[in-house]
C-alpha cells in the first residue's frame, strides 16, 4: 500500500492520485461519519516515537504509517471525514505542528508504503489482503482537510 505526496495537497483514491480542479463548493458540502472511533484509539505509537524538538524524520513517518495504516480503506474514502477526525486526536495527543507528517514523510511519487496487515488484522477490519494492497492512503490530503477545516472555522466564527 502506498501514500503519496504531491506538492501541497494530495487526495486519494483506490487507482490514482490527482489534484482535483475546486470551486470551493465542495468545502461546504458535508461529509459522512467516520466508521473508525479514533477516540479510542492508541496514539502512544506516535507520541513515544515522534518527540519534540527534532522530530526524526524516519521515527515520525513510521509510527504515523504504523498508526494510519490499519486504516488505509477508511482514510481513503473521501465521503467521510475519517483524515480530519484522525488528524484532530493526533494532534490532540501529539500537539504537533501543523503539517508536520506532510513535511518530514518523503516517498516516490507512488506514495509512502503501506505494509500489508496480517490476515488477523485484515479480519478485524473486514478487508481483505488484496485490497490492501490496492489501497493508498494520503498525508497531506489529511492537512489539507484539516487546514480546510480551521479556514471555515475561523471565517464563520
Amino acid at each position: 500500500m502506498l501514500v503519496t505526496k504531491l506538492c501541497f495537497f494530495l487526495f486519494a483514491t483506490d487507482t490514482i492520485f490527482v489534484y482535483p480542479i475546486s470551486t470551493g463548493r465542495n468545502l461546504l458540502q458535508a461529509k459522512d461519519a467516520c466508521p473508525v472511533s479514533f477516540e479510542f484509539q492508541n496514539y502512544t505509537m506516535i507520541t513515544s516515537q515522534c518527540k519534540p524538538p527534532q522530530y526524526p524524520a524516519k521515527q515520525c513517518c513510521d509510527a504515523f504509517l504504523q498508526f494510519a495504516c490499519p486504516f488505509v480503506e477508511s482514510l481513503n474514502n473521501q465521503s467521510n471525514d475519517c483524515i480530519s477526525v484522525m488528524n484532530g486526536y493526533i494532534d490532540q495527543h501529539g500537539h504537533y505542528p501543523t503539517g508536520l507528517f506532510a513535511s518530514v514523510c518523503k516517498g516516490t511519487q507512488q506514495g509512502l508504503p503501506c505494509p500489508a496487515l496480517a490476515p488477523s488484522q485484515s479480519a478485524d477490519r473486514d478487508e481483505t489482503s488484496s485490497s490492501q494492497i490496492n489501497r493508498k492512503l494520503s498525508l497531506v490530503y489529511s492537512f489539507a482537510t484539516t487546514f480546510m477545516g480551521v479556514l471555515l472555522l475561523v471565517l464563520f466564527f
